[in-house]
């Protein structure tokens, strides 16, 4: 049976860009300020830093995405601390880091975390009108994985 989680008004949102997609990442936040500035930021490495110059608001800074922040960002999946991730990934070049962002999408959609991965679809999740609302999320139910007979 799958429990549900609370979203608040307050969302927490992850923003993530991989080099090569900064600059947009960096564009698209200028575009959103507004709305951005009435939620949690949280961002890794050098990407939090450029957000907070452009917003000129406070991020909370993980680490580099290749040095751990990918893996944080999935912890705090797991612990149920993120709403959602907008995450502007670059498809045309192989990045060192590509098993820690295999991992940290993974845990993102096995959680039922929002995840925009291009701008499009991050405008569409930052113009819904569930954007200004306190929301139920399903969680699913892993009991029975956790549960399961291992030989």
């Amino acid at each position: 049976m799958n429990t549900l989680r609370s979203m608040s008004i307050v969302k927490r949102i992850a923003l993530v860009a991989h080099d090569n997609k900064k600059a947009d990442l960096m564009d698209w936040a200028k575009y959103n300020k507004r709305v951005l500035s009435q939620h949690f930021l949280i961002a890794t490495g050098t990407t939090g830093r450029l957000l907070e110059e452009t917003l000129e608001t406070s991020v909370f800074k993980l680490l580099s995405g290749p040095l751990g922040g990918d893996q944080q960002l999935g912890a705090m999946i797991a612990e149920g601390k993120l709403d959602m991730i907008i995450f502007f990934w670059d498809p045309m070049e192989a990045q060192p880091h590509d098993s820690d962002v295999k991992a940290l999408l993974r845990v993102a959609v096995a959680w039922n975390i929002i995840i925009a991965c291009n701008r499009t679809t991050a405008d569409f999740v930052l113009t819904s009108l569930l954007m200004n609302k306190d929301i139920a999320i399903e969680t699913p139910d892993y009991s029975g994985y956790l549960n399961r007979k291992v030989v």
